[in-house]
């Protein structure tokens, strides 16, 4: 789940055809064609049979243009086939009512769709706002800790999906999360809206990651009793950041561990995890905290099943630590977009969504 949010946290560009305002050829199309049949009829004694032409123009403005313009178009068409200098084959009165009628359904055409546009704009704004409501931006500095991140959602038009991931300050140090839950898509997003809350609540009451994963599992527990045979679960990574940012505390549960970018090398953190969350045995079973000392310039690199689990086309997973090896020379800001140009070169169909959360203790700054 990190401007399109595909520039930025998930949402994908959107197409001419998927509600984005029209290339610019569109909007010329329509002109371009009312200047080439003027043109060519005059550049000629006789007359051209060419005036049919004319009927694509009320059309294509609807396309592109508000009914005053679609208008202002369907008259200068009808004008071009009555002037008699333009040698347009003299249409008949049947030719001239049939354009007539078609640039007046064009004109009503273009009225509805301006409507159904401003409408579906709307729609749109509320919806992405309470998307970025749910997983909102990380920011670049949380306390003493620099963040960046990147999140692709898999469904396309969507800023959020099954992943989810937040850096928050506390009175108990900054804490961040990163994890999964059941399904992707927009039917995973009501799960991940409540794993989001009892986070960040947790973030200011809890004082270890054990007691924030036992508050995650007991949310899940009884979001999934409301539903008959709901199931719900997630895995996630917690991190626990010292005051003084010379050591993590670092609990797994079901979820992939960490990969650690130390100078030149790169290292998986060997951790003992806990169950996935949601299950009722975060308390019964935990796993156990690793502690991670931290040396200046550690980047810690948190990764969803979207990257680790991408496949190339003949079936070949993603070798995540070994791509990093010939990135530990990138920024922190670059790195999660030029992992995610290697991710896009190597498996061109991505079917998951993509998150990707690096985090580096820096103290020389205001935390």
């Amino acid at each position: 789940m990190v401007k399109s949010r595909k520039a930025a946290n998930g949402a994908y560009p959107r197409s001419w055809l998927s509600g984005a305002p029209p290339p610019r050829w569109v909007r010329v199309l329509p002109v371009l064609l009312l200047v080439g049949v003027g043109a060519a009829s005059l550049t000629d004694s006789v007359p051209l049979d060419i005036g049919f032409l004319l009927g694509a123009v009320p059309p294509l403005a609807v396309l592109a243009y508000g009914p005053w313009a679609t208008a202002l178009l369907g008259a200068v068409t009808i004008a071009l086939l009555t002037i008699p200098v333009f040698h347009l084959n003299q249409p008949g009165d049947t030719d001239l009512f049939t354009l007539g009628f078609v640039a007046t359904l064009s004109v009503f055409v273009s009225f509805v769709r301006g409507r159904r546009d401003e409408q579906l704009d709307l729609e749109r704004t509320v919806a992405e706002t309470a998307q970025r409501a749910i997983v909102p931006d990380v920011r670049r500095r949380v306390g003493p800790v620099r963040c960046a991140s990147l999140y692709r959602a898999a469904e396309r038009g969507t800023l959020v999906g099954g992943d989810f991931f937040d850096v928050g300050p506390g009175p108990h140090g900054v804490r961040a999360v990163l994890g999964d839950v059941q399904g992707h898509g927009l039917s995973a997003v009501a799960t991940v809206a409540s794993v989001m809350g009892a986070f960040r609540e947790a973030v200011l009451d809890d004082e270890d990651p054990e007691s924030i994963a036992a508050r995650l599992d007991r949310r899940l527990v009884v979001d999934s009793a409301r539903t008959e045979h709901a199931e719900l679960f997630a895995t996630a990574v917690l991190l626990d950041f010292a005051p003084h940012g010379r050591e993590v505390r670092v609990l797994a549960c079901g979820h992939p561990p960490p990969v650690l970018l130390r100078g030149g090398a790169v290292s998986t953190l060997e951790l003992d995890p806990g169950p996935p969350l949601g299950l009722g045995l975060a308390d019964v079973v935990p796993g156990t905290v690793a502690t991670v000392p931290l040396r200046p310039g550690d980047r810690l690199l948190l990764a969803s099943d979207g990257v680790l689990e991408a496949r190339d086309a003949s079936g070949a997973f993603y070798p995540f630590v070994e791509r990093l090896a010939g990135m530990t020379g990138v920024g922190l800001d670059e790195l999660p977009h030029e992992i995610w140009a290697d991710l896009s070169r190597f498996a061109p169909r991505i079917q998951d969504d993509v998150t990707l959360l690096i985090l580096t203790v820096d103290t020389s700054g205001p935390g």
